[in-house]
């Protein structure tokens, strides 16, 4: 369980609205700096930002907020609670800015350049574009394809390494496979002649 406020930047624009807690205090149990809570304070920060009340959410307690009010030197306890907000592994789609979105297909060439045995949908994945759109550049018939010019997708935050390598991983686990299977086929084949 974190120790930290769910929403830190919204809670402490309700703290410094609704208490008489210290500016120290409100920033270490948000975990920002004192310096961002004055500025709620001032009204530069935080501007727009619908205060968020940890008593209701059950973060915190009246009895925490009256205590700490009363000794400066006293820290907010977070109110411990049953629920758990889980890391999981599931992969989420990360947005793509309208600028990097035309080095997609200077990423693709630069994957079939690189990795030409990676299959077009595997690209089209990592990259997150058509799998038609691979099949043309690599096919030489993409509409501006004369006006690619290889970018190594890494390095435009596209993806990340960790993802190059596992498509590369299953695409060599693939091959292996179906060498395998030719092989198998030419053995029946060589026997049955």
């Amino acid at each position: 369980m974190s120790n930290k406020p769910l929403m830190p930047m919204a809670t402490a624009v309700w703290l410094v609205e609704n208490t008489t807690i210290s500016f120290k205090q409100i920033a270490d149990f948000c975990d920002l700096h004192e310096v961002e809570i004055q500025g709620i304070a001032d009204g530069e920060v935080g501007r727009g930002i619908k205060a968020y009340n940890p008593i209701i959410s059950g973060q915190l307690t009246r009895d925490e907020i009256e205590l700490s009010s009363k000794d400066e030197n006293r820290k907010l306890q977070i109110k411990s609670s049953d629920i758990e907000i889980k890391n999981s592994d599931k992969k989420i789609k990360k947005y793509i800015p309208l600028s990097k979105r035309q080095d997609k297909p200077d990423s693709a060439l630069w994957l079939i350049r690189q990795y030409n045995f990676l299959k077009d949908s595997q690209i089209a994945k990592l990259i997150g574009i058509t799998k038609n759109s691979v099949t043309a550049i690599r096919n030489k018939s993409y509409w501006n394809y004369n006006n690619l010019n290889p970018k190594d997708p890494v390095a435009l935050n596209l993806f990340t390494q960790k993802d190059l390598l596992e498509a590369v991983e299953k695409a060599e686990r693939r091959i292996k496979r179906e060498k395998k299977q030719k092989e198998l086929i030419n053995k029946k084949n060589s026997i049955n002649i």
